[in-house]
């Protein structure tokens, strides 16, 4: 006999469990969340309660961007009086680095939080199912065990929140290489130099994150098909990413193509790419990774019997309310390739839950979503670029930019600049967008994004006094326009 629900919601990831929470608890629904076994690497067998970011993404990755930061303070403190032992496997000369002992500290973490998940569930009232669901029709939904056990669940409404899954390239040898992953799961780093192959969020700071555990002795390669990282975000941000990147030793590749991974033995691999000019190369690794995108997790979940329709990058298509085109099934985060984003992800499970239970339809805001890429320094940023603030308002922007060396690397000695920059609509005053790379940015950025949310002005900017001696009083304190865009048509505010 099948079970009554109110709700059946396909994945315990972020958006998955605040929308199944906030259904139970707000409007009293019964709710079932379905989720795969636990585990660190995602197959069609294994998940777990706190989804992508918990487990494999966001949370695991800050983990590690934090233990590969310490080969900069350690390079750093000599400049402050530290005298730290002479100079031994760290990327900067600091003290050498146990990885295996931080993949292990950081699985411990992990693992409660797998279960901090699980309970909070379970204190919503919440019903988890552990099984992969698929929808038989839009009200029912088939869950098979890890035993082979079958439940049918009947729902008045069911919600997809099934996320993403990592792609590769599809070059011969491809199998050799690991994903995120398998990165985040590694037991220990191998000899030999690293390639990470991509330009985005993960790419760039996985090449910090190897960089700064693996060593001065081992070369750390970031190969791209474009000519800058992080294709999206503000070119000059993504410059001064990239001068970043080179500075702290990473060796960049633009312009090229991976075309075959050979493995000739543990550790012992040779990449084979076309330059940027064409011509055929060879790099001798240890391990590749690739950090080349990721798509929505559609298979197998009953979506194509159903007829529940999907876009050209096989997300599913939903309207501003997140329905789909089948009446009583909804879908939210990642597996709709909106803004991926796990802040986003709750925001849409949340105005799912008052949209679907609550009797107030209600659409997620995407207006100045801030964001952070945990590069080292990290990018962090809100609102429109300068090139999107162009093109949107035809011109008719005031750009400032300050680039200036923080106050710590002028006793420390390191040569790196921060960048800050505010993009403003000349004829309103009002701040479209501001960006910034350098330490504490995406912290910094946090406040900033309300700023933009409440429609903040430029004359409000400078009117409000900043803290000193920091690092974010610059963004109050940027009185000299640095260029204006002139209008080429008509503004839209």
């Amino acid at each position: 006999m099948a079970e009554e629900f109110d709700l059946v919601t396909l994945g315990a990831g972020s958006g998955g469990v605040r929308a199944s929470r906030f259904a139970a608890t707000l409007y009293g629904a019964k709710v079932a969340c379905i989720e795969l076994p636990f585990g660190f690497v995602s197959s069609e067998t294994v998940g777990g309660a706190g989804g992508t970011c918990v487990i494999r993404g966001c949370v695991p990755k800050k983990l590690l961007v934090y233990g590969a930061a310490y080969a900069e303070e350690f390079a750093d403190a000599r400049g402050f009086g530290w005298g730290l032992p002479a100079a031994g496997a760290g990327a900067e000369g600091g003290p050498a680095h146990d990885w295996a002992s931080l993949m292990k500290l950081k699985e411990k973490e992990i693992t409660r939080l797998n279960s901090t998940y699980g309970n909070i569930l379970k204190n919503a009232n919440v019903a988890l199912i552990e099984g992969r669901g698929a929808l038989k029709d839009a009200h029912t939904v088939e869950v098979t065990g890890a035993d082979g056990s079958v439940r049918l669940l009947k729902a008045k409404n069911v919600l997809i929140a099934t996320g993403g899954v990592a792609t590769g390239i599809p070059m011969e040898g491809a199998e050799h290489a690991i994903m995120s992953d398998e990165a985040l799961a590694l037991q220990s780093l191998p000899p030999g130099p690293i390639v990470v192959l991509g330009a985005g969020y993960i790419a760039t700071e996985f090449a910090g994150i190897f960089r700064g555990t693996h060593g001065a002795q081992h070369a750390v390669h970031l190969m791209f098909r474009g000519d800058k990282v992080l294709r999206g975000f503000d070119e000059e941000c993504r410059d001064q990413v990239q001068e970043n990147l080179t500075r702290r030793g990473i060796n960049l590749l633009p312009g090229c193509k991976p075309t075959k991974l050979e493995k000739h033995g543990e550790a012992d691999l040779t990449l084979h790419y076309t330059d940027a000019a064409g011509a055929a190369q060879a790099l001798k690794c240890g391990l590749v990774m690739m950090a080349t995108g990721r798509k929505p997790r559609v298979e197998g979940i009953g979506l194509e019997a159903l007829g529940v329709a999907l876009d050209e990058h096989s997300a599913i298509k939903v309207d501003e309310y997140s329905r789909t085109n089948v009446p009583g099934v909804w879908a939210i985060g990642d597996v709709t390739n909106r803004i991926n984003l796990t802040p986003v992800a709750l925001m849409e499970g949340m105005a799912f839950a008052k949209s679907c239970f609550g009797g107030e339809l209600t659409k997620p805001d995407y207006r100045n979503v801030a964001s952070a890429v945990f590069c080292q320094p990290p990018l962090a940023t809100v609102g429109y670029t300068e090139e999107q603030a162009v093109q949107e308002f035809a011109g008719n922007i005031d750009v400032y930019v300050s680039r200036f060396r923080p106050m710590k690397y002028t006793i420390s000695g390191r040569e790196e600049k921060t960048l800050m920059k505010l993009i403003v609509h000349a004829e309103s005053d009002v701040v479209l967008g501001c960006h910034m790379v350098g330490p504490d940015a995406p912290e910094i950025m946090q406040g900033l994004a309300i700023a933009l949310k409440c429609g903040a002005t430029k004359a409000q900017f400078d009117a409000t006094v900043g803290i000193h001696p920091t690092a974010a009083e610059e963004f109050v304190t940027m009185r000299s326009r640095s260029r204006r865009v002139p209008a080429t048509g008509t503004s839209k505010l």
